[in-house]
Parts: structure tokens; sequence; C-alpha cells
């Protein structure tokens, strides 16, 4: 596969990291859960891997350094062309930058930013990167959810910085919206209302496939998680919401032939 047929179209969700206090434990965690194996990955911001499934790349996790306090969440990072013009649109339309445009690496420019409610994403300006992610299989991401007091202002801050097309994601639900790139749903808004914990903000939260939703629960809880959704089927498919030991979120949801 060519470099070119591996780069994603601006917008498109295109890697998820996790910032954590105890690196090593979080890896113990994820390799229970979902089989991963790790390698090392850029060191610009501290301890950081990348976790592998059949030999690709899924997800980044990184090492907090010790006196920052901070919430522990995934991260999604959206892909871009140029990082350096889109972090002047997220100044322009609002949002603030809090790290980079920097390399990392060889492998592509990335940068850290917030929207105007707080929630906190990636975009990443791949310059070389021989394997795409890893999707589609048990212990890969396969969807992404910014959860937010209410997505109708927001969307409008993401449509202009990225180009989505922003659509309600049920008739009967005005609040959240399916955001689509080239008619195809990429991601989510959900709308939350009160419901946010009070000692949080909006957050961008991963989905990931498993073969087994109610053994991933069984594993998540074996490995010190918790469970705050425990699994039920909607339109979307049967799934599950889980933390891990330090208190990230994330969805499990079953996998194309799973049970």
């Amino acid at each position: 596969m060519t470099e070119a047929a591996t780069r994603r179209t601006p917008g498109t969700p295109c890697w998820t990291s996790l910032m954590v206090h105890d690196l090593a434990a979080t890896q113990d965690f994820y390799h229970a859960v979902f089989g991963w194996e790790f390698t090392p990955g850029p060191q610009q911001l501290g301890a950081y891997v990348r976790a592998v499934r059949d030999g690709r790349p899924v997800a980044g996790l990184g090492e907090l350094p010790p006196d920052r306090h901070l919430p522990v969440a995934w991260m999604t990072y959206l892909a871009s062309d140029d990082a350096d013009e889109t972090a002047e649109m997220i100044r322009a339309c609002g949002g603030t930058v809090a790290v980079g445009p920097l390399d990392a690496d060889e492998a592509g420019r990335m940068l850290l930013a917030a929207d105007p409610e707080g929630a906190v994403f990636g975009v990443w300006q791949e310059v070389h990167q021989p394997e795409t992610p890893a999707t589609g299989a048990p212990g890969t991401p396969v969807w992404h959810e910014l959860m937010t007091r209410s997505a109708t202002g927001v969307a409008k801050f993401y449509q202009m910085v990225f180009g989505y097309r922003p659509e309600p994601a049920d008739p009967a639900d005005s609040g959240s919206r399916t955001l689509l790139l080239d008619d195809r749903p990429v991601c989510a808004i959900q709308s939350t209302g009160g419901t946010l914990p009070r000692d949080r903000g909006p957050y961008w939260t991963t989905h990931f496939a498993v073969a087994d939703v109610a053994e991933a629960v069984r594993r998540v809880t074996a490995s010190g998680g918790r469970v705050v959704r425990p699994p039920s089927r909607d339109d979307a498919g049967r799934s599950a919401t889980v933390t891990d030991p330090e208190g990230a979120a994330f969805t499990v949801v079953l996998a194309a032939g799973g049970h």
C-alpha cells in the first residue's frame, strides 16, 4: 500500500491515545482486556508506547509527569493536511492550542488543542506512516464521540475547523449530531445535558471492538476497572461503557461476527 493510499481525509479520526499516571500498570490492564502488545513510540512528551494488535498499531499510551494531576481520558486525533494551518483555524474559531504544532519523530506533525467548551483533542498531520492503524477487528478503535453538555454550539466549531457536515444523530434527539465527511459518518457529538460529572468537563471517548461484550466487561472488572453502563443493545448493536483503573472511560462494542 502506498503512502498516498493511507492518507486520511482531513477531519477523520486517525489515532487515539491515553496519558496516564502509571504506564506499566495501564499496559497490563489493556493487555488483559484487548490482548495488546507494546512497542516504543515518540518520546517528545515523555514515556510513550504504541499498542499493537496482530502486528499493526492500534493506539498510544503515554505517562504524565509526576506533578501533573490531570483527569485521565482517551483522546481522539483528527487528521490534517497542515497542522500549522489547522492550529490557526482552531484559534480563530474560539478554541485553544495547548501543545505544538511539533514534529513526532519522522512519522508526522501533531498538536494538542481544546474546543471552546474545553474538550481536548489532537491533530495529526501524517508525513510517513507505512502501516495504517488497525481498525474493525477485536481490540481496535471503531468509533469516536464527543461527550458535551450541548452539541449545538460546539458542532459549529468543528464544522468550521474540519469541514464536517453535522446532521441530527436521531430525529427524536435534536441535540446530538453525527459529523459527516464526503457524506460518510466519521464521528459524533453527544449532548449529555447536565449529566457530565462536576469534576470533569466535556471529553472525547473511543469505542473499541470486541468479540464478546460480556467477556470484555468481565476482563475489565477482573483487572481493576469498573462498569459505567452494563452490556445492552441499541440501534448500534451490543455495547457497554467501562473505565480503566485510572478512570479513563471507553466503550466496548460488538465486532462483526462477535457475540
